[in-house]
């Protein structure tokens, strides 16, 4: 067995709460992530589940560094990255990429796509051809070369959604954090990129932590869950395993209380 890609050890992450914040002071700060011990295998796909507010996308957000942790290691790679500057984290930014929920939000209305996709290649020193390097992107993603002209009100939501994908995987990273990013689609359109992201994760040899509250889609896409409750981590283990012997009645009880839904008939089917 290869090294994780993640060691994560006592993991905390406090947030400032807004809603209590004085009118002269600061705001008093709430714990979010509570102790997490866990790692990421190598070239494999991590389901986190939990309901809203267990934590997750803050989880999600820490792994990435978006979020600097108040306490404990998460090693990358080797290398505790929990607190390290913008500046140390700037050669690793490369491989720890992220796929947004919304893609209307986090695509820039007045760039081109190309512009779009373009922009971590220049920042990380990859600029030359880069007219071809956006192109094929596209083409991993199975978007036109003509889309690079266009923008984001031009897209269909599943186009802009395999933009983000695109640009993501631009830089071929190591580790991609997918929060959520199938939520606003319709059916259909969930399970084109559910298959497209499940591809390119084998072709590519992605680690991918993929956050959702659709346990039907996390049995189907990933190898091992991680349920989340209240900021902690309540069970984790080989998919099928969680799945079929839950330990705890809070696994139970979430696989139970949540249908499957429309989109089992196609794409959970296969594979």
């Amino acid at each position: 067995m290869s090294e994780p890609l993640f060691k994560v050890r006592g993991l905390e992450v406090a947030l400032p709460d807004m809603a209590r914040k004085p009118l002269i002071g600061k705001a008093p700060m709430v714990e979010i992530l509570k102790g997490l011990d866990f790692d990421l295998p190598r070239r494999s796909v991590t389901g986190i589940v939990g309901e809203s507010g267990s934590g997750k996308s803050t989880l999600g957000r820490a792994l990435v560094r978006l979020l600097e942790p108040s306490a404990g290691s998460i090693e990358f790679e080797g290398r505790d990255i929990a607190h390290l500057s913008e500046a140390q984290l700037k050669p690793l930014r490369r491989n720890l990429q992220m796929i947004f929920q919304d893609p209307m939000s986090s695509l820039n209305p007045r760039r081109t796509i190309g512009a779009i996709i373009a922009a971590p290649l220049k920042q990380n020193g990859l600029g030359d051809n880069l007219a071809e390097r956006v192109a094929e992107a596209l083409r991993r993603v199975g978007l036109p070369e003509a889309f690079a002209q266009r923008y984001r009100h031009e897209l269909s939501g599943g186009q802009r959604q395999r933009v983000g994908i695109a640009r993501a995987l631009a830089l071929s990273p190591d580790f991609v954090l997918a929060d959520e990013i199938v939520s606003g689609l319709d059916v259909s359109t969930q399970a084109q990129i559910l298959t497209l992201l499940e591809q390119l994760a084998a072709e590519m040899g992605l680690t991918v932590a993929f956050i959702s509250h659709d346990l039907s889609v996390i049995r189907r896409l990933c190898q091992q869950v991680i349920v989340m409750q209240h900021g902690r981590i309540v069970e984790a283990g080989p998919t099928d395993q969680l799945f079929e012997a839950p330990q705890q009645e809070y696994t139970r009880e979430l696989i139970a209380a949540i249908p499957l839904p429309e989109i089992d008939a196609e794409w959970l089917s296969t594979g």
